[in-house]
């Protein structure tokens, strides 16, 4: 980490905080556009949003995972990170070079809100489907995956602002000095706290599978009902039938 990147790996990085942006935009349009009039294409939005999450949280906690395999193999080295993941950060560090560990926290930052956009897309697709398993799942992750968050933002802001090594719970607040003590503290840190953030995350999608049907219609308008011709004329959908909205 803190190395030059290469042109490779700026351009990762420069991506990397695109996918960020636009799940984030699409998260603040799909919030505003479901308080209003129901419409079908929210449903497959909130589910891209859903599925770009899923992707991006497959590839942070590979990270985790390999660097908890290499700790088991070297318990007293500094924390290791793969290749793919070196570069990014360094893609990342540019930001301000004099700070060699700025461009990681910047990475594992960006991925961990990846990770709660893709547990808020949940939300967004069950905001009319309150009773359902796939809503309790995704408010658990949303919890647990923004109090993590808001732990990153910490230690990217500390490193960002000067401080020696970054602060926040998962380095106990600075009084640890850099050492395995404080590597191996925050390492199994943050692999607990990603396994655990995506079996919620996994639980939730599962459920939301089951439970398709239902969600998707609270999405359904007259015009887009498939009912034969002759039946009863299907209820203009805003709400499941004896369930309030949010």
């Amino acid at each position: 980490m803190g190395g030059t990147p290469s042109t490779l790996d700026t351009l990762g990085a420069v991506l990397l905080g695109l996918w960020a942006v636009v799940m984030w935009a699409a998260v603040a349009v799909l919030a505003y556009a479901n308080r209003g009039t129901v419409r079908p294409w929210l449903f497959r939005a909130s589910a891209g949003v859903i599925i770009l999450g899923i992707v991006g949280q497959l590839g942070h906690v590979q990270e985790h995972f390999a660097q908890v395999g290499y700790w088991v193999a070297h318990p007293n080295e500094r924390p290791w990170m793969t290749p793919w993941g070196t570069g990014l950060a360094d893609g990342l560090g540019v930001v301000d070079m004099s700070k060699p560990s700025l461009g990681m926290e910047i990475l594992h930052m960006t991925g961990n809100f990846i990770f709660l956009a893709g547990l808020v897309g949940v939300m967004l697709i069950t905001k009319r489907a309150l009773n359902t398993r796939a809503r309790k799942w995704g408010r658990m992750g949303v919890w647990m995956q923004g109090i993590h968050g808001i732990e990153h933002v910490v230690l990217t802001l500390s490193v960002a602002l000067g401080a020696n090594q970054a602060i926040g719970m998962s380095t106990f607040f600075g009084f640890l000095d850099p050492g395995p003590g404080l590597w191996t503290y925050r390492i199994w840190w943050h692999f607990v706290a990603n396994v655990v953030g995506t079996v919620i995350f996994a639980i939730a999608v599962y459920h939301l599978w089951r439970e398709r049907h239902t969600v998707e219609a609270t999405y359904r308008t007259r015009g887009t009902s498939t009912a034969p011709a002759g039946s009863a004329e299907p209820e203009l959908v805003g709400s499941v039938p004896g369930k309030a909205n949010d």
